[in-house]
């Protein structure tokens, strides 16, 4: 007997959805691409008609900001290690993102990561630097692994606003921090808040000769790619995508929430602890309050404008490491205030905050596209 398979027919309206969801998928690809680079142009814009209000010239100020951070190999070398932490922290607050988490507790987390890699640094004397680099690495992971793992505990098993926590959490970091290079971790004789210097053996080797530059944005590249492979490459970034887009329906497909939502906190927390860490060890080799000021909430900015992309994370940590690096040029070369050159990150970062409205524009243009067609093919019939 011949069996004549049945194919499923879509109706007219499933049919006009799957072409709606297309079509705003489409626009949504276009958007994630355009929306950043507006939001840089603009900045640019409005910060350059500043400048020109200052009697200078924004096109000889750029030039420079643009030469201090990328003509010779020592500006390459500042930019790149400017870079890193924010590019460490920026890849943790998007893996939590990816999980429908907003991460404002970097700050605290890149300060108990310093403090422990300090501590780390400060120990285990006659240890060889192979062995003491990777403890010091590993213990600033653990530092901001450890202070993401409460408000994450408490946000996945009770439902706590992770977001205030956490910025709670940041103002305690602080006092701690204060405290510590104040107290216990003073270097004597104690009239300057610091610790000890950190050994030899626990300090980043120089990789580029006449520069300092340190072996942590090669750390920093490394990850971003292995959060890129664990994003789109596993089931695992699955399940991950699933719960940040509909927490109910990944739910109903199995995905542990709860594991999830520990596991993705604390990953993120360690990241930040991490840049905390390479900071200490590549750069300053010593604790003091405020040694990453501000890196926290510049790399929740750094997140947003790589749109949660650990590519795009990489590209926005450069360019905010290039700003900060080239804006005391910038600066000199021009004749400005001090404080302008804190006024073009901040409204950098003004408009990638406001940038995600525009990202209701996809589904608004398919439907207005969609309708044109149907329009059409009305006209047609």
């Amino acid at each position: 007997m011949n069996e004549t398979a049945t194919v499923p027919v879509k109706t007219g309206s499933s049919a006009n959805y799957d072409r709606l969801d297309t079509l705003v998928r489409k626009f949504e690809r276009i958007f994630n691409f355009f929306v950043p680079v507006a939001a840089i142009l603009l900045a640019l814009i409005v910060v350059g008609i500043i400048i020109t209000a200052q009697g200078a010239s924004p096109f000889e100020a750029y030039a420079a900001l643009f030469d201090s951070a990328f003509v010779g190999s020592y500006n390459i070398a500042n930019t790149l290690n400017t870079a890193t932490p924010l590019l460490l922290t920026g890849l943790g607050i998007a893996l939590a993102a990816r999980a429908g988490i907003i991460n404002l507790g970097g700050e605290g987390q890149i300060i108990m990561g310093g403090i422990f890699a300090t501590m780390a640094a400060t120990s285990f004397p006659g240890i060889p630097a192979f062995l003491h680099i990777p403890v010091t690495l590993m213990a600033g992971f653990f530092g901001g692994m450890l202070w993401a793992a409460v408000p994450g505990y408490f946000f996945a098993k009770h439902g706590t606003n992770f977001m205030i926590v956490t910025i709670l959490l940041n103002d305690i970091a602080g006092g701690i921090i204060n405290y510590l290079v104040k107290g216990p971790m003073v270097e004597p004789p104690g009239y300057t808040p610091q610790s000890y210097l950190i050994a030899d053996t626990a300090r980043l080797p120089v990789i580029l000769d006449g520069t300092r530059l340190y072996p942590g944005i090669l750390i920093a590249l490394v990850l971003a790619f292995a959060a890129y492979v664990l994003i789109y490459r596993t089931s695992f970034g699955h399940d991950l995508r699933a719960l940040g887009e509909n927490p109910v329906v990944a739910r109903h497909s199995g995905v542990n929430i709860f594991g999830m939502q520990i596991l993705i906190v604390l990953l993120a927390g360690g990241l930040a602890g991490m840049a905390g860490a390479s900071e200490i060890m590549g750069s300053q080799y010593r604790l003091r309050a405020g040694f990453l000021a501000n890196y926290g909430y510049e790399s929740l900015a750094v997140c947003m404008l790589g749109q949660k992309h650990p590519l795009g994370v990489v590209i926005a940590a450069i360019m905010f490491g290039a700003l900060k690096a080239g804006r005391g040029g910038m600066v000199r070369a021009a004749n400005l205030p001090t404080s302008l050159s804190l006024v073009l990150s901040g409204v950098i970062i003004f408009f990638v905050a406001v940038s995600p409205a525009l990202m209701k524009l996809p589904r608004y243009l398919a439907v207005r596209e969609m309708s044109r067609r149907q329009g059409a093919a009305k006209e047609v019939a």
